[in-house]
């Protein structure tokens, strides 16, 4: 008689860092940092602020590997206005840093950190409309 070992499934990067609770953790701190931040809180003016964390929870929870409820703009659509805004990868970079730094915040180790920077970074051509 074999027996069949069943394998464990290894733990998407959404479960990793804690599932739902830890990505609406992040989110809020990172829009705290994010609106707090004079290099582009502009960008975010005339935003609902509630309506853009819900989005950016459910774009993270997909992207990483959760369950996907996104329905959103696609990210070149999503940004343009900002592109008209002048939106450009010093400001991309300032997201950046405060997502690395929520994440730190947060105790996420430096492994998990990097491969939401690896994410992230993978968007800035669309974000940035190049």
């Amino acid at each position: 008689m074999s027996e069949t070992a069943t394998a464990t499934p290894t733990p998407t990067l959404y479960e990793q860092l804690g599932g739902e609770a830890a990505v609406n953790a992040a989110v809020d701190i990172f829009y705290r940092k994010v609106l707090s931040d004079h290099r582009i809180n502009r960008f975010f003016d005339n935003t609902d602020m509630e309506q853009q964390a819900a989005k950016q929870k459910a774009f993270l929870t997909m992207a990483f590997g959760g369950p996907n409820n996104y329905n959103g703009t696609d990210m070149r659509n999503a940004h343009a206005k900002l592109v008209k805004m002048g939106l450009d990868n010093s400001h991309f970079d300032a997201v950046m840093e405060h997502l690395s730094g929520t994440l730190q915040e947060l105790n996420v180790p430096q492994e998990l950190i990097a491969q939401v920077a690896a994410i992230a970074e993978s968007t800035r051509n669309d974000v940035l409309g190049k």
